[in-house]
Order: structure tokens, then C-alpha cells, then sequence
């Protein structure tokens, strides 16, 4: 449990329009639907991806790097590495392995015989989208995996779209109904809690310090 005193007190060290803005984004976070890239290799693509996550509400992205392991391109992901919780992981098995553990539907990002149509797809299902290799596309262990394949309409030459691209569709439409409906998507008030503890962490200067100044204090 948080310590909300705490939390009280240290929400006096940053201005009230921070305040408030925490406050606001917070109420528009979801962990209903999650995002998972698998090994892509164009650096930017990953941070683009997180940068539509933010802007979208969706709090978590996970990284799976089997190949290619990269950091987070900063000017790219304009500070929403601050505000996204990134999971790292190694394998592919794992990463779809934690998604079933935490109740996430697999939903494969790609052109498939039982494809769903994006205006079709069931928003009531907590659901991670998984996005594959910028040339490959994904591996055969999420399409094993996968209990749903999801597909953007197109109706020009092309037959797909930058990874980047695909992330901001798909979840600028999903979050959007999310939304409009009757589904419990919020983060819950410990979830808000924490996460605007760890926000006001990464905002104050001499974190440590003054957190050390309230229970000597106190």
C-alpha cells in the first residue's frame, strides 16, 4: 500500500497546473488494452511506438529483444519514457507467457485467414496487440499463440503499413470506443496512486532527500 501522507506531502513540491495535469492524464490511463513490439529493428520505430502509447493512454509497452536490443530514442519518444512503463524481454515465450498470466488476449497485428477488421474487433477483451519485425512481421510463436488476428482495411498497392503507423491506428481506434463504452478500463486508485508517485519522482529534484526530511519529521 502507498503511503498517501506521503504522496499529500510531496505533491507540494511541484506547481498546481502539474498537479492537475497528473491528475488529469491519469484518469484517461488504461492497462486494458498493452502493447508488445517483438524484436524490430528500426530504433525509432520502438520509441514511436511508446510516444503513441502516451498520447493514447496506454500505460505499458513491452519490448521483446531475442535480436536486437537497443535503448529508447529519447528525441524521438518525446519524454514518454518518463511516463510509459517499459517491459523488458528477452524471449518471445516469455513475454507471451506474462500476457496470459495477467488475463491479456494475444492479438496478432497481421493479415491472416481468421483476420479480424479493426471496426469488428471485441474491445470488451483485455488484449495486448503484438507488432513483429519491420521485413518479417511476427514470429510464428505469437501467431501459434495468438487468440485473435487483427488487420487495418487498406484498399490501395500497398498491403502494409510502417509498424509506427499500425500502433497509432489501431490504438487510436480501440482506445476511442474504449472510452465511449461501459467497460471498467480505468486504473484502479492504487494503480493512479502509485504511478503518480513514481511521476513526481522522476519530475522534483532531490527526491530522495526530501523524502528523507518527511519521516525524520514525522
Amino acid at each position: 500500500m502507498i503511503d498517501i501522507k506521503l504522496l499529500n506531502y510531496l505533491e507540494s513540491y511541484i506547481t498546481e497546473n502539474r498537479k492537475q495535469r497528473f491528475n488529469s492524464v491519469l484518469s484517461n490511463r488504461t492497462r486494458h488494452f498493452t502493447v508488445a513490439t517483438e524484436d524490430v529493428y528500426q530504433l525509432h520505430n520502438t520509441s514511436a511506438v511508446m510516444r503513441t502509447c502516451d498520447v493514447f493512454g496506454v500505460q505499458e509497452l513491452s519490448i521483446i529483444e531475442e535480436r536486437n536490443v537497443k535503448k529508447i530514442d529519447r528525441e524521438i519518444a518525446m519524454g514518454a519514457q518518463k511516463w510509459v512503463d517499459l517491459n523488458r524481454f528477452n524471449a518471445v515465450k516469455d513475454c507471451i507467457s506474462y500476457m496470459k498470466n495477467e488475463g491479456y488476449q494475444i492479438v496478432a497485428t497481421t493479415p491472416h485467414k481468421n483476420d479480424c477488421l479493426l471496426q469488428d474487433f471485441d474491445i470488451s477483451k483485455k488484449s495486448c496487440f503484438f507488432f513483429g519485425r519491420e521485413t518479417e512481421g511476427l514470429s510464428q510463436d505469437v501467431i501459434s499463440a495468438a487468440d485473435c488476428f487483427l488487420k487495418i482495411p487498406m484498399v490501395g498497392f500497398t498491403e502494409s503499413l510502417n509498424i509506427s503507423v499500425s500502433a497509432a491506428i489501431i490504438l487510436q481506434h480501440v482506445t476511442d470506443r474504449l472510452r465511449s463504452s461501459e467497460i471498467a478500463w480505468q486504473l484502479t486508485e492504487e494503480e493512479r496512486n502509485i504511478k503518480k508517485l513514481d511521476w513526481i519522482k522522476k519530475t522534483i529534484h532531490s527526491y530522495d532527500r526530501i523524502v528523507e526530511h518527511y519521516y525524520t519529521r514525522n
